[in-house]
């Protein structure tokens, strides 16, 4: 198992302690279903916001709650491992509540990181994070990339070609 993957305790030990030693620790969550460029960037721009990045990971049940049934098409423990796997992320940590405001609660990161098509006023954590003296930074979404559409496109590419043989 990678080393990246941390229950909320261990990440809460490891980045209690990379708080007190001065490091910006930075959090943000997501489904990560197929990852995408679009992921990567807005990943890469979230760990270029402190010294430290945990991606809070919508578990299966979490995922198929928010994005209907046949979702996700990659298990959880794989897609960890996948995030877990890029140069920009420090930890993983999965989590099964319809929200990570538990998560962030708990963890208290320095930067709360989300996509900028969420109202600053609907990101969860937003209250915790900044009582506790951090930030809340949206990032733009990079255009042209969503699992959905993705998926759609391999649906009716798939359609396409049985219809064709």
């Amino acid at each position: 198992m990678n080393s990246s993957i941390l229950t909320l305790e261990e990440a809460i030990l490891r980045f209690g302690r990379e708080k007190r030693n001065g490091r910006r620790v930075v959090f943000t969550n997501g489904c990560f279903d197929l990852l995408h460029p679009g992921h990567v960037r807005s990943l890469e721009q979230a760990r270029a916001l402190g010294d430290a990045l945990i991606v809070g990971l919508n578990s299966d049940a979490g995922v198929r709650q928010l994005k209907g049934e046949g979702r996700p098409v990659i298990p959880e423990r794989e897609r960890a491992e996948i995030l877990a796997a890029l140069e920009c992320v420090d930890a993983v940590v999965i989590f099964d509540d319809p929200t990570p405001r538990e998560l962030i609660a708990r963890l208290l990161p320095d930067v709360l990181v989300k996509g900028g098509d969420w109202p600053g006023d609907q990101i969860v954590g937003r209250e915790e994070v900044e009582a506790a003296g951090g930030r809340v930074v949206s990032v733009p979404v990079v255009p042209g990339y969503s699992t959905s559409a993705i998926l759609k496109k391999i649906r009716e590419g798939a359609r396409t070609s049985r219809e064709e043989s």
